[in-house]
């Protein structure tokens, strides 16, 4: 049986999560809406679907939702040269295909901003998914689902640094690991289902071998 990781992206092998808090704080005060940031950094790993009500209630995503996401992108890609891969994220990527594992990449960015991202890992051959190919974002499993159908995966183990991979991963029955990259903590992650938190990417490659790979179970009808 083989062996897949599903890793996400943002926060996770590209640190980006201050740089899309920042993009979306911008772009609701493009419509009058301030919100906390820490508020809006909870929320970063979830989809730009969810986001807008999640952070400023459903009034604001039903008169500005689209608004604010199309503000958001702007935002963000004037920040996207900024952006910088986490130390580690290439050798992790590497150590992992070089296993034998399957790699996956589940991301629930724009195609534009993973194939930039894709530039700066080198990650050598691998598959990788984006929000274009789901209906609905994380916490929903589907982001997962549909990168397990790309590579074929029997066995799978989901790495992520938010509350909502690991939430994304239990809802498929798969386990998830937590990385500390993106700015949750330790607790939250473990609470939300993580069955070990890695301070980095270096800590851990050395520990891949020893993940907990379980059996991906058929989608329910």
């Amino acid at each position: 049986m083989s062996n897949t990781v599903v890793l996400d992206v943002d926060g996770t092998l590209v640190d980006t999560n201050y740089h899309h808090t920042v993009a979306w704080l911008r772009a609701f005060r493009t419509v009058d809406v301030t919100v906390p940031g820490w508020r809006v950094h909870r929320a970063i790993g979830m989809g730009g679907d969810r986001l807008v009500a999640a952070v400023a209630g459903d009034k604001v995503e039903q008169d500005h939702g689209d608004e604010v996401r199309q503000a958001w992108e702007r935002y963000f890609d004037e920040m996207l040269d900024e952006i910088q891969p986490l130390e580690g994220a290439h050798r992790l990527v590497r150590a992992a295909t070089d296993l034998g594992l399957a790699v996956v990449l589940a991301s629930s960015g724009k195609s534009k901003h993973v194939e930039h991202y894709l530039k700066l890992l080198d990650p050598g051959d691998v598959a990788w998914t984006t929000s274009d190919d789901v209906e609905d974002s994380k916490p929903a499993p589907d982001l997962i689902e549909v990168a397990l159908r790309k590579v074929e995966g029997e066995r799978a183990v989901v790495v992520g640094d938010s509350v909502w991979d690991c939430e994304a991963a239990a809802r498929v029955g798969l386990p998830s690991i937590g990385l500390l990259t993106g700015g949750f903590g330790e607790d939250e992650l473990v609470d939300s289902g993580a069955s070990a938190v890695y301070p980095d990417l270096d800590t851990l490659r050395t520990e891949l071998a020893d993940l907990p790979f379980a059996v991906v179970e058929e989608p329910k009808a």
